[in-house]
């Protein structure tokens, strides 16, 4: 596998772009990485069973255990190290990485957030509240957007995005599962594949 890039996946919760982007590998749709490892923030999330069920690698990085934000960034970072990773992905990652961590890997970190940036993102929109803001503001189409991660919460450069139109009557909970099955899980393993094949091009394994 040494002409792929190595992936990992950081997660918190029940995983479910960790498992779009399993399934993607399986399927084809990204060729050119491969998930060796998932970190999880949390030692009880369910991602970490997708990840056994795959075989792929993990480990838990559980910050009130390590005591600091500062330790619980230096058990990730030391754990990229050992993994040799290239392209780092935050599938429900709950946690804002620090300045000092999203520098040392440049346009090496990819998000996925549940609307079209720049609407309804920044600090404090995460999970259900993104999809809460976009049915009060009565936006007619919302989306998710896959960017670079930097020191801004959902500032960094945008990889891809998809639209999904709003429904009348839809909830925050109907929206975000729309939302997911017809963007996010498209284009968060669509986004990893594009910028995967741009690693290894660039390290000469064309």
């Amino acid at each position: 596998m040494g002409n792929r890039a190595r992936i990992a996946v950081l997660v918190s919760g029940g995983g479910t772009n960790l498992q779009a982007l399993i399934d993607a590998q399986h399927s084809g749709i990204i060729n050119s990485g491969e998930i060796v490892l998932v970190i999880s923030s949390q030692p009880t999330a369910f991602a970490l069973e997708r990840a056994r069920k795959a075989g792929v690698d993990s480990a838990v990085a559980y910050k009130k255990e390590l005591g600091s934000h500062e330790a619980f960034e230096a058990k990730i970072r030391s754990l990229i190290d050992e993994y040799k990773i290239d392209l780092i992905v935050l599938a429900g990652f709950m946690s804002i990485l620090s300045e000092d961590f999203t520098k040392a890997y440049p346009k090496r970190i990819l998000n996925v957030h549940p609307s079209l940036i720049p609407s309804f993102c920044g600090a404090g929109f995460y999970g259900l509240r993104v999809h809460e803001a976009a049915l009060s503001y009565g936006v007619k189409v919302t989306g998710a957007t896959v960017h670079f991660v930097n020191e801004i919460p959902d500032g960094g450069e945008i990889v891809m995005q998809k639209a999904v139109e709003i429904k009348d009557g839809d909830t925050a909970e109907v929206l975000q599962k729309r939302v997911m099955e017809e963007a996010e899980w498209k284009i968060l393993p669509a986004a990893v594949e594009k910028i995967s094949k741009e690693i290894m091009d660039a390290k000469g394994n064309n």
